[in-house]
């Protein structure tokens, strides 16, 4: 499967999707394009995995990707409880029709 470019090169795409997962993660929801949401939503499952399991090395992978050290404390002790029990499938995609400047698919992505 060949991985979307976001019409950015890479330092940018990185940084743009850890924006988006410290967002969705600090929010709960965000507004964003279909296509963003589709390539954000492995890395914040990985994320709440992380979570889940809890230990240091865990909070420093968390650490690495999420920008935002609130996102991270938040992740850790809010979200990663609250899946305890759930075996995957922690983001939605919801899409919402077309973005009215440039009709681009726009979609909101939220935690289960």
């Amino acid at each position: 499967m060949k991985a979307r470019k976001l019409g950015r090169d890479y330092d940018h795409r990185r940084w743009l999707l850890r924006q988006l997962a410290t967002q969705l993660i600090l929010h709960g929801r965000i507004r964003t394009t279909l296509a963003r949401a589709k390539v954000v939503r492995p890395i914040a499952e990985h994320m709440v995995t992380l979570a889940k399991r809890g230990d240091l090395h865990a909070r420093r992978q968390a650490a690495s990707v999420l920008t935002d050290k609130a996102a991270v404390r938040k992740l850790f002790a809010e979200v990663g409880p609250r899946y305890a029990e759930r075996q995957g499938g922690y983001v939605r995609i919801v899409k919402i029709g077309p973005r009215r400047g440039d009709a681009a698919p726009m979609s909101i992505i939220e935690l289960v």
